[in-house]
């Protein structure tokens, strides 16, 4: 196992660059860089997208001169230029790119271009909110959904079986704002009561709180942005285990532990559980990236909530690059390691399962 474990953290370094190259190259055809958007500002002319017009490049990124970045007539030339030193676009993509990847090798992920903090510190202020969204929303899904379902596969066809699943179809065809925006409506002083507040993840004076009064007040407050951000998760997950189940049960050796005599549930959670579980353990890493990195940008916005989600949306809509490409080394480093712990954690569950002679 030490081996395949080696091979696939060799793999890692280069898919990451990998993704990272074939970013930074997208990233010179997007037009209006962050100097565009301070040339803009200081012009008066607002967001820089509303000046962009068919040919233009990101000038920080192409080949363009200091007079094609818009709202930059009027502006002395060394003025520009000097702009493009303190961001470091004096020197050719390569030199730049290649300068990036070795402060990264170091978890050096520079400073944010508009919010003077580093990307770090930046990230380690966003990430409680994007914590409480995933670890929490990735928890109920699986504890909920994966009894659920093994229920639903022993009373197949049941009544039960009909209603549950009439249920979950319906929750998993409503997107996961619009499931928001029903909550809001309902239970948040949209329309009709107000038992939760709709913003934030604490209250006002949660530090003058008892320990148990700021663990009840943090539960009030995120109730629900993940039920919100659970709906779609709780779905698949539950029809993806009945469905793996159901597969098992058919199978030659239920058969023959049921005719063994043993308990119904020892054959359940003794023979079948192990087997079943692969496949819905297979969904974990892209269940929980989704939800703590990209899922919850929408549900962010709604609730008023400061997380990864809207750091990510805002940092590329003012080309804030630091932020942009530190997040998706981070990120993406972060989803490589959780698929190695997957690939152990099916060892854990079958041990028959042997990587390296796969390999």
């Amino acid at each position: 196992m030490g081996a395949y474990i080696l091979r696939r953290l060799l793999l890692v370094i280069p898919t990451l660059l990998g993704i990272m190259i074939i970013n930074f190259a997208l990233i010179q055809f997007v037009p209006g860089g962050p100097i565009e958007q301070i040339l803009a500002n200081l012009e008066g002319n607002g967001d820089v997208f509303e000046g962009i017009s068919g040919g233009g490049g990101d000038a920080s990124f192409g080949s363009e001169t200091e007079s094609d970045y818009i709202g930059g007539r009027g502006l002395p030339p060394e003025f520009i230029a000097e702009l493009e030193r303190e961001f470091g676009f004096d020197k050719p993509p390569l030199e730049r790119f290649l300068n990036m990847m070795w402060n990264y090798m170091r978890f050096d992920f520079g400073e944010s271009y508009f919010r003077s903090i580093s990307v770090f510190d930046l990230v380690m202020e966003k990430m409680p909110v994007s914590i409480t969204l995933g670890l929490w929303s990735t928890l109920i899904a699986y504890f909920v959904s994966i009894p659920l379902g093994i229920k639903k596969a022993v009373r197949d066809g049941s009544a039960f079986d009909t209603w549950t699943s009439g249920a979950i179809i319906v929750g998993y065809a409503i997107p996961g704002f619009l499931f928001a925006i029903l909550l809001i409506v309902l239970f948040a002083g949209g329309s009709y009561w107000r038992f939760f507040p709709l913003r934030g993840l604490t209250s006002s004076d949660f530090d003058q709180l008892s320990l148990i009064g700021k663990v009840l007040d943090y539960f009030w407050h995120i109730t629900l942005p993940v039920l919100a951000s659970t709906i779609s998760a709780f779905a698949t997950l539950t029809l993806l285990t009945k469905n793996s189940f159901l597969d098992e049960i058919k199978k030659q050796y239920v058969i023959t532990a049921k005719a063994k005599g043993l308990s119904e549930g020892r054959v359940l959670y003794g023979h079948i559980f192990r087997n079943a579980m692969l496949i819905v353990i297979s969904g974990f890493p892209a269940l929980f990236v989704g939800v703590f990195f990209g899922g919850s940008l929408i549900i962010e916005t709604l609730f008023s909530l400061d997380g990864l989600g809207r750091l990510g949306f805002e940092a590329a809509v003012a080309r804030d690059y630091p932020v942009v490409f530190g997040t998706l080394f981070a990120f993406s480093l972060i989803g490589l390691v959780i698929g190695i712990i997957t690939d152990l954690t099916y060892v854990f569950i079958d041990p028959r399962i042997n990587f390296e002679a796969r390999g």
